[in-house]
């Protein structure tokens, strides 16, 4: 259960592993680009596996933006995508309902992405963007609600203008055992700058499972759906199969439970520390964390990938 560091590989060692591989899977932010700045040398490794016909798949838990938005953003920053290549969590709940022959109305708590994406589906949805509280008293608050009876889910993804009310909503269609409770991810929080702690879209979650006393379905990593999603559409080989991510608790934990070697970079959230840590704890979840291999970056690959071509 000891990860092999990549760095401390030689080219022909490097090379001989990533030949092994038929698929590469990784995830974006953190690993591809930190917000709008791309990692430096990632484009050029993603490209390299697209030109060596790797099958390459982007995998994010990211539900702000839609699929068309997604390729938008990998071409502005140069990396080849189509949209047959990206999953995002947007994508997936609206995927995950018209499967399901969803025909109500969704409530949801979240960014114009899920919008934007259960409208391709012709998916009627209420509560996007604001939602002011108007008084202080309860009482009132509750006077103004009037629980609609064609709200059949309540989604739930990142959303800045997360509130009370929001919270109050949720839970009040979630009271009803039949309405769909969907949440795009659980991630719990991202590092900022200056120490800064960003909420992620699984504190939200959190506080509607509180509230409602009820579980969530969950789309994104490392969640059973989007596992079953990819061996069931994608006929996926998992022995021949490379993970990449920079968070264990969602990126790694998928590639374990879907049988794929995995890869931790150090550029986004989980640290080598932690690695050494779930290593050594006697706790098993612990030791689902450890990657197969980790790196500095993924752009540490690029010297085995541009020697294939040279070649």
């Amino acid at each position: 259960m000891n990860p092999i560091n990549l760095n401390n590989l030689s080219n022909d060692e490097l090379t001989k592993i990533l030949d092994s591989f038929d698929t590469i899977i990784t995830d974006c932010d953190g690993v591809l680009w930190h917000d709008n700045t791309p990692i430096a040398g990632a484009a050029e490794v993603m490209s390299a596996f697209d030109r060596l016909g790797k099958k390459v798949f982007y995998i994010t838990n990211n539900s702000t933006k839609s699929c068309e938005e997604f390729i938008e953003k990998f071409h502005s920053l140069n990396f080849p995508a189509n949209d047959e290549n990206i999953l995002c969590t947007s994508y997936l709940v609206a995927k995950y309902l018209k499967d399901k022959n969803f025909k109500k109305k969704v409530y949801m708590i979240g960014s114009s992405g899920i919008a934007k994406e259960l409208d391709k589906v012709g998916i009627p949805h209420v509560g996007l963007g604001r939602d002011p509280i108007t008084s202080d008293d309860v009482s009132l608050l509750l006077s103004y609600f009037k629980p609609d009876s064609e709200v059949g889910a309540v989604v739930v993804g990142f959303d800045l203008h997360f509130n009370y009310l929001k919270l109050l909503k949720a839970a009040s269609f979630l009271n009803n055992k039949d309405v769909e409770f969907i949440a795009t991810n659980t991630d719990e929080q991202f590092p900022g700058d200056n120490n800064i702690i960003i909420p992620g879209t699984g504190s939200l979650v959190k506080c509607v499972e509180t509230c409602s006393e009820r579980k969530a379905t969950v789309m994104g990593k490392p969640s059973t759906y989007i596992s079953e999603m990819l061996h069931k559409n994608y006929k996926i080989n998992p022995e021949r199969t490379l993970m990449i991510g920079d968070r264990a608790n969602t990126d790694i934990l998928l590639g374990k439970r879907c049988n794929y070697k995995t890869l931790l970079v150090l550029t986004g959230v989980s640290t080598a520390e932690q690695v050494e840590k779930w290593k050594k704890s006697s706790d098993p979840y612990d030791h689902e964390l450890v990657p197969t291999y980790y790196s500095n970056s993924i752009a540490d690959l690029l010297p085995s990938l541009e020697k294939k071509f040279k070649n």
